[in-house]
């Protein structure tokens, strides 16, 4: 067996493990964030750290920036479900829904941000299918935001985000996490309707009499 061969084995190897413990600990942080645990940030910064190895390694470099994305928000994430930012009956805050505009302009923003980083992956790398993986990396960055501030809308993002995945890394050999990127989206339908269940109650608007 020739030197190059041997190293190609063992990088496959390599790839493949980094792969698989890269989703046993993001199932993890997803199943947590299902259930509406504080502990969905520091086990989801651990599983961002392994797929920025393995997106990288596979020249999704969409991903893989997303990830650092994912690493950063999720301190951010983690602090803010400590500050409830307002007087509560709990010292985390609470499920709420966002309003009808911010959904809109956030898709809209989406699909703004798709064209440019695509277009760049496009013509400056050699990233494969540039679009796909930037429609991942904008809409998961949307999910993100909400599930910082526990919106319920974060759930049909990912649901979104999933779908798109699942198809992205089959084609791309990337087997055990697609087959992981399907359970998200159960667990995301999972969530979806856990947190309808928790949802805070909406303020209701106070009208004014002369």
């Amino acid at each position: 067996m020739s030197a190059s061969l041997r190293t190609a084995i063992g990088w496959s190897y390599t790839l493949n493990f980094l792969e698989i413990v890269a989703n046993v600990v993001m199932a993890l942080s997803i199943g947590l964030a299902a259930r509406n645990s504080i502990h969905t940030w520091s086990t989801g910064i651990a599983g961002c750290i392994l797929f920025v190895l393995v997106f990288a390694r596979n020249q999704l470099y969409a991903d893989a920036t997303l990830q650092l994305f994912f690493i950063a928000t999720s301190l951010i994430g983690w602090w803010h479900w400590y500050h409830p930012g307002v007087p509560a009956q709990t010292n985390e805050r609470l499920i709420t829904k966002a309003k009808a505009h911010t959904v809109a302009w956030m898709t809209v923003a989406a699909i703004i941000v798709t064209l440019i980083y695509g277009g760049l992956l496009h013509r400056f790398t050699n990233a494969y299918l540039p679009y796909v993986d930037s429609s991942v990396l904008a809409l998961s960055v949307i999910a993100q935001c909400l599930l910082m501030q526990r919106k319920m809308e974060t759930w049909p993002f990912w649901l979104v985000v999933n779908t798109i995945s699942v198809a992205l890394y089959f084609s791309r050999g990337l087997v055990v996490t697609a087959v992981l990127y399907a359970a998200y989206w159960v667990n995301a339908c999972y969530g979806w309707w856990r947190w309808r269940k928790e949802l805070s109650p909406q303020p209701t608007p106070v009208e004014l009499t002369v």
